[in-house]
Protein backbone atom coordinates (compact mmCIF):
# COMPACT_ATOMS: atom_id res chain seq x y z
CA UNK A 1 0.00 0.00 0.00
CA UNK A 2 1.13 3.30 -0.71
CA UNK A 3 2.16 6.20 2.30
CA UNK A 4 2.55 9.08 1.28
CA UNK A 5 4.26 10.11 4.63
CA UNK A 6 6.73 7.34 3.53
CA UNK A 7 7.65 8.13 0.11
CA UNK A 8 7.69 12.24 0.88
CA UNK A 9 10.48 11.53 3.21
CA UNK A 10 12.19 8.94 0.68
CA UNK A 11 11.95 11.58 -1.82
CA UNK A 12 13.26 14.45 0.51
CA UNK A 13 16.61 12.39 1.81
CA UNK A 14 17.15 11.61 -1.77
CA UNK A 15 17.31 15.52 -3.10
CA UNK A 16 19.11 16.26 0.13
CA UNK A 17 21.54 13.76 -0.86
CA UNK A 18 22.03 14.74 -4.13
CA UNK A 19 22.67 18.20 -3.05
CA UNK A 20 24.97 17.27 -0.50
CA UNK A 21 26.84 15.47 -2.94
CA UNK A 22 26.92 17.99 -5.72
CA UNK A 23 27.84 20.99 -3.26
CA UNK A 24 31.11 18.89 -2.32
CA UNK A 25 31.97 18.40 -5.53
CA UNK A 26 32.36 22.31 -6.59
CA UNK A 27 35.84 23.19 -6.49
CA UNK A 28 35.97 26.04 -3.30
CA UNK A 29 39.14 28.19 -5.60
CA UNK A 30 36.43 28.38 -8.07
CA UNK A 31 33.75 29.88 -5.64
CA UNK A 32 36.41 32.17 -4.02
CA UNK A 33 37.46 33.50 -7.20
CA UNK A 34 33.77 34.53 -7.88
CA UNK A 35 33.24 35.86 -4.31
CA UNK A 36 36.41 38.23 -5.12
CA UNK A 37 35.09 39.38 -8.25
CA UNK A 38 31.45 39.92 -7.05
CA UNK A 39 32.83 42.61 -4.34
CA UNK A 40 35.50 43.90 -6.64
CA UNK A 41 32.86 44.76 -9.34
CA UNK A 42 31.13 48.04 -10.06
CA UNK A 43 27.99 45.82 -10.68
CA UNK A 44 27.24 42.18 -11.12
CA UNK A 45 24.81 41.55 -14.10
CA UNK A 46 22.82 38.00 -14.55
CA UNK A 47 22.20 36.50 -17.52
CA UNK A 48 20.68 32.71 -17.88
CA UNK A 49 17.14 31.35 -19.23
CA UNK A 50 14.01 29.67 -17.69
CA UNK A 51 14.67 27.98 -13.99
CA UNK A 52 18.05 29.11 -14.07
CA UNK A 53 17.25 32.57 -14.85
CA UNK A 54 14.76 32.10 -11.57
CA UNK A 55 17.37 31.28 -9.56
CA UNK A 56 19.87 33.74 -10.75
CA UNK A 57 17.40 36.56 -10.24
CA UNK A 58 17.15 35.05 -6.28
CA UNK A 59 21.04 35.34 -6.06
CA UNK A 60 20.85 39.16 -7.70
CA UNK A 61 18.32 39.93 -5.18
CA UNK A 62 20.04 38.22 -2.26
CA UNK A 63 23.43 39.90 -3.20
CA UNK A 64 21.60 43.44 -3.45
CA UNK A 65 20.27 43.06 0.12
CA UNK A 66 23.80 43.10 1.02
CA UNK A 67 24.74 46.55 -0.89
CA UNK A 68 25.79 44.94 -4.16
CA UNK A 69 24.61 46.52 -7.03
CA UNK A 70 23.11 43.96 -9.27
CA UNK A 71 20.75 43.57 -12.19
CA UNK A 72 19.95 40.93 -14.37
CA UNK A 73 20.16 41.41 -18.25
CA UNK A 74 16.61 41.86 -19.87
CA UNK A 75 15.20 43.84 -16.46
CA UNK A 76 13.49 46.90 -17.43
CA UNK A 77 15.56 49.18 -15.66
CA UNK A 78 18.69 47.73 -16.87
CA UNK A 79 21.66 49.96 -16.69
CA UNK A 80 24.97 50.44 -19.12
CA UNK A 81 27.45 47.92 -18.66
CA UNK A 82 30.83 48.56 -18.48
CA UNK A 83 34.57 47.12 -18.54
CA UNK A 84 34.64 47.10 -14.10
CA UNK A 85 31.55 44.88 -14.12
CA UNK A 86 31.05 41.62 -13.81
CA UNK A 87 28.59 38.95 -16.46
CA UNK A 88 27.81 36.20 -14.47
CA UNK A 89 26.70 33.76 -17.33
CA UNK A 90 24.18 30.90 -15.80
CA UNK A 91 24.03 28.00 -18.63
CA UNK A 92 24.12 24.13 -17.48
CA UNK A 93 24.67 22.96 -20.59
CA UNK A 94 26.84 26.54 -21.67
CA UNK A 95 24.40 26.50 -25.30
CA UNK A 96 21.88 27.92 -24.46
CA UNK A 97 21.47 31.23 -27.38
CA UNK A 98 20.46 33.99 -25.46
CA UNK A 99 22.94 33.42 -22.79
CA UNK A 100 25.78 32.69 -25.27
CA UNK A 101 24.76 35.47 -27.32
CA UNK A 102 24.90 38.23 -24.60
CA UNK A 103 28.43 36.84 -22.91
CA UNK A 104 29.99 37.25 -26.71
CA UNK A 105 28.56 40.96 -27.13
CA UNK A 106 29.70 41.45 -23.36
CA UNK A 107 33.18 40.12 -24.48
CA UNK A 108 32.70 41.82 -27.96
CA UNK A 109 31.39 45.20 -27.03
CA UNK A 110 32.77 45.73 -23.31
CA UNK A 111 35.26 43.07 -22.59
CA UNK A 112 33.95 43.32 -18.91
CA UNK A 113 34.77 40.21 -16.69
CA UNK A 114 32.75 37.26 -17.31
CA UNK A 115 31.76 34.16 -15.48
CA UNK A 116 30.08 30.99 -16.65
CA UNK A 117 28.74 28.72 -14.13
CA UNK A 118 27.67 25.68 -15.58
CA UNK A 119 28.01 21.79 -15.63
CA UNK A 120 29.74 21.34 -19.55
CA UNK A 121 33.49 22.63 -19.04
CA UNK A 122 33.81 21.93 -23.08
CA UNK A 123 30.80 24.28 -24.34
CA UNK A 124 31.51 27.16 -26.34
CA UNK A 125 32.03 29.42 -23.30
CA UNK A 126 35.04 27.79 -22.77
CA UNK A 127 36.12 30.55 -25.47
CA UNK A 128 34.20 33.42 -24.09
CA UNK A 129 34.26 33.64 -20.61
CA UNK A 130 37.69 34.31 -18.02
CA UNK A 131 36.63 31.28 -16.13
CA UNK A 132 34.22 28.43 -15.30
CA UNK A 133 32.57 27.56 -12.00
CA UNK A 134 31.75 24.23 -12.99
CA UNK A 135 28.69 22.78 -10.87
CA UNK A 136 29.07 19.31 -12.39
CA UNK A 137 25.75 17.49 -12.25
CA UNK A 138 23.58 16.36 -15.51
CA UNK A 139 22.43 18.12 -18.26
CA UNK A 140 20.90 17.01 -21.46
CA UNK A 141 24.27 15.74 -22.69
CA UNK A 142 24.63 13.20 -20.07
CA UNK A 143 28.49 13.43 -19.68
CA UNK A 144 30.70 10.80 -18.34
CA UNK A 145 31.17 12.87 -15.17
CA UNK A 146 28.27 14.39 -14.62
CA UNK A 147 26.51 13.74 -11.11
CA UNK A 148 23.40 11.99 -11.82
CA UNK A 149 20.10 12.85 -10.20
CA UNK A 150 16.43 11.34 -9.80
CA UNK A 151 14.95 14.62 -10.30
CA UNK A 152 13.59 15.58 -13.74
CA UNK A 153 15.75 16.79 -15.97
CA UNK A 154 17.87 20.17 -14.81
CA UNK A 155 16.52 20.24 -11.84
CA UNK A 156 19.53 19.94 -9.42
CA UNK A 157 21.72 22.38 -11.60
CA UNK A 158 18.91 24.78 -10.75
CA UNK A 159 18.79 24.01 -7.14
CA UNK A 160 22.62 23.85 -6.70
CA UNK A 161 22.59 27.33 -8.14
CA UNK A 162 20.45 28.91 -5.77
CA UNK A 163 22.48 27.23 -2.85
CA UNK A 164 25.31 28.22 -4.41
CA UNK A 165 24.65 32.09 -4.25
CA UNK A 166 22.75 31.93 -0.97
CA UNK A 167 26.06 30.53 0.67
CA UNK A 168 28.52 33.14 -1.22
CA UNK A 169 26.16 35.70 -0.03
CA UNK A 170 26.49 34.22 3.99
CA UNK A 171 30.36 34.14 3.65
CA UNK A 172 30.49 37.64 1.99
CA UNK A 173 28.46 38.58 5.87
CA UNK A 174 30.74 36.98 7.48
CA UNK A 175 34.03 38.44 5.87
CA UNK A 176 32.73 41.96 5.80
CA UNK A 177 31.08 41.66 9.66
CA UNK A 178 28.05 42.25 8.33
CA UNK A 179 25.39 43.27 11.16
CA UNK A 180 22.41 41.33 10.02
CA UNK A 181 19.71 43.74 11.43
CA UNK A 182 21.17 46.72 8.73
CA UNK A 183 21.07 44.87 5.60
CA UNK A 184 16.66 45.47 6.18
CA UNK A 185 17.37 48.50 4.78
CA UNK A 186 18.29 46.79 1.42
CA UNK A 187 15.11 45.28 1.34
CA UNK A 188 11.78 46.37 -0.26
CA UNK A 189 9.52 48.39 2.11
CA UNK A 190 6.56 49.11 -0.41
CA UNK A 191 5.49 45.46 0.52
Amino acid sequence: MYDFSEEYTKTYESVLDELKLTLSSIDPEQLEMLKEDILKADQVFFIGVGRVLLSLQSVCKRLAHLGIKTHYVGEITEPHINENDLLIVGSGSGGSIFPLNIAKKARKTVNCKIVHIGSNPNSEMKEIADYMVRIPVRTKFYLEDEIDSCQPMTTLFEQTLLLVGDILAKMIIEEKNLDMKSLWRYHANLE
